[in-house]
């Protein structure tokens, strides 16, 4: 089964992926943050950065996505590739920061990638406002992350609640973690669990 995590920067997506896998024995496939040599210099200069750093990570996830077919596993994934092409790349071009030259490229090289890919068995989406954003963004205390526009989150999330409103590729859970704490309170991980377990099995464990 090919399992992922999709949310808004800060919403927790790595810490439920690592939990996941933790649970379930799935191996789990990370978004590429500390190794990304375009990272801190598109928070710096998100203009300047923005097609380049939209183009590692399309070029991360799509090989991300082969390996799983290859690896015929179990795999809870971090983030997909979907975000990359209808969420972030969309937000930077339409807040000009990416160039329309630049995007319809990297537009264009999606579609062509998009024969190749197959939708996750199960998408777990995790809502958030954007004050439960931030506050978990500094929690973390990355120091390239200090920067980001609050505007930027904001623009994020309703481009997330649009995409998962007209989500039809496969099944989904929404994790509200406005409310659901999952990582503090055991009794709210039990109930992702459920949910999980609900609908890739039919049942409650």
């Amino acid at each position: 089964m090919h399992i992922a995590v999709a949310g808004n920067i800060g919403s927790g997506k790595t810490t439920l992926t690592g939990m996941l896998a933790k649970h379930y024995g799935w191996e789990a496939l990370y978004e590429s943050v500390d190794n990304n040599p375009y990272l801190a210099s598109f928070y710096q200069d998100m203009q300047r950065w923005s097609f380049n750093i939209q183009i590692y990570f399309l070029n991360s996830r799509f090989r991300q996505v082969l390996d799983i077919r290859k690896r015929k596993k179990d795999v809870i994934q971090d983030r997909t590739i979907y975000e990359d092409a209808y969420i972030f790349a969309p937000n930077l071009h339409e807040m000009d920061l990416m160039a329309t030259r630049d995007f319809e490229n990297y537009t264009q090289l999606f579609e062509l990638m998009t024969q190749f890919l197959q939708a996750p068995d199960l998408l777990i989406y995790l809502k958030a406002d954007v004050a439960t954003l931030v506050t978990q963004i500094h929690k973390r205390g990355r120091a390239y992350e200090d920067s980001i526009r609050l505007s930027y989150l904001e623009n994020l999330n309703e481009k997330y609640e649009k995409w998962i409103s007209n989500y039809k590729e496969g099944k989904l859970l929404i994790v509200d973690v406005n409310t659901i704490k999952f990582a503090e309170k055991p009794e709210d991980f039990g109930e992702i669990i459920n949910k999980i377990d609900a609908e890739l099995f039919g049942l409650f464990k």
